[in-house]
């Protein structure tokens, strides 16, 4: 975890993985970089939101995988699901319901696929379309831990690879490009 900036109640905080998500961001705003998967996500954010003051949002900005093909661009997320807990056997188990699928702020935006893999086979990327078109590996516990801190949260996401073989490559050789078109969206769409 790593935050720059401080933290206030008038001003979102950026939430990014890695830095070459954040490479171009210039902003005045307090920026959290989490490292990349689910557990450090939520543990980092829940950290960053345990202190006396909260952001008045949290806007979580990444990279993420095409599941269907001929997706592109910059997407606000409408809805994120956990695609590696089986929230289905996990109820019969307990009668309880785990990791069940969170709404956020764009009720028209599409659905994104959190789980702790990259996507490089064929086989899991068809599986997984059929939930979502995008998949990342921080996005629904991003959104755990703004839920359960009562702050309110966006999710963009550009697409940087089409999950599915070569996925880490391709990343590798879109992130920059990414983080630029990212750190132009924050420009033009975030309060600083």
């Amino acid at each position: 975890m790593q935050l720059t900036g401080q933290i206030t109640t008038d001003r979102p905080l950026l939430v990014l993985a890695v830095k070459e998500e954040a490479q171009y961001l210039n902003t005045s705003l307090p920026v959290l970089l989490t490292g990349m998967g689910k557990v450090n996500a939520a543990t980092s954010l829940a950290a960053a939101l345990a202190g006396s003051s909260k952001p008045s949002e949290v806007i979580n900005l990444g990279t993420a995988g095409a599941l269907r093909p001929g997706l592109t661009g910059t997407h606000l997320i409408g809805k994120v699901i956990q695609h590696d807990l089986n929230s289905d056997l996990l109820r019969t188990l307990t009668g309880e319901t785990y990791g069940a699928p969170l709404e956020l702020s764009d009720p028209n935006g599409p659905t994104l696929a959190t789980g702790d893999s990259f996507i490089e086979d064929e086989a899991t990327r068809e599986r997984l379309a059929v939930q979502a078109p995008l998949v990342d590996m921080e996005g629904y516990a991003l959104a755990a831990a703004a839920h359960q801190a009562g702050v309110p949260l966006r999710i963009v996401k550009h697409v940087s690879d089409d999950a599915g073989e070569g996925a880490s490559d391709s990343w590798r050789e879109s992130v920059a490009v990414c983080a630029r078109v990212l750190a132009d969206w924050a420009s033009c769409n975030v309060p600083s």
